[in-house]
């Protein structure tokens, strides 16, 4: 992936949306090089790229699309994440789908961000979560993170994490960088790395995971 620029392929079954996020990315210099409106031309279509080597880096998808109206659109996301690993998924929804949503986040590979189009207050804000998913990073409506861990069980993996190291976590998953954070919680900036240090050390997370450890922690806040 370029650095200022990113390959996109955009599932929704809105024209006038499908057409609008192409205009919003494509006028910030990105690159969509398909809009589908259903979750069968959303998988057919990125085979094809991927028969031509020339996968895109991030897939945006509604859930619900033709013809059911339903969960066609994340059960596709699901699939892509299973079949091609190294490519961004991220849902852009009014809905949170917390069966698919949790299977979705739990897939490896690429990076992956659930947002809610009410939500959704700024431009930027969409474009930069685009832009991080792409690069393998994570980008969570806060109210997403709240469903799903409402949905989950008791997380023993979690249990050694201090209140505000869950906190940090929880921002984390919302794709905030460490000063983001710190202003979030009002704390330094030092604090944070710190906290996340201990994070990483607590759930396993060696050097040797690279830049992938936030993904990785996040991941298994969701899913543990």
């Amino acid at each position: 992936m370029a650095e200022d620029r990113v390959r996109v392929v955009i599932a929704e079954d809105s024209v006038l949306l499908r057409e609008g996020l192409t205009r919003l990315l494509t006028d910030r210099g990105h690159e969509v090089v398909a809009g589908v409106g259903d979750g069968e031309a959303l998988i057919k279509t990125v085979a094809e790229l991927a028969a031509e080597a020339a996968l895109p880096d991030v897939v945006v998808a509604d859930v619900r699309m033709p013809p059911s109206h339903t969960d066609e659109g994340i059960r596709a996301a699901v699939r892509l994440r299973r079949d091609h690993p190294g490519i961004g998924v991220l849902v852009l929804s009014q809905y949170v789908e917390e069966r698919y949503a949790t299977e979705l986040m739990a897939g490896s590979g690429g990076g992956v961000g659930y947002l809610l189009k009410d939500r959704v207050a700024e431009v930027r804000e969409f474009v930069d979560a685009v832009v991080r998913v792409a690069g393998g990073g994570t980008a969570l409506d806060p109210e997403v993170v709240a469903q799903l861990l409402g949905r989950s069980r008791k997380q023993d993996v979690l249990a050694a994490l201090t209140p505000r190291e869950r906190e940090v976590l929880a921002l984390m998953a919302e794709g905030r960088t460490n000063s983001a954070i710190a202003k979030a919680l009002t704390v330094s900036e030092g604090a944070v790395e710190k906290h996340v240090s201990n994070i990483f050390q607590k759930l396993g997370l060696s050097q040797s995971d690279g830049d992938h450890r936030r993904v990785l922690a996040v991941l298994t806040y969701l899913n543990g």
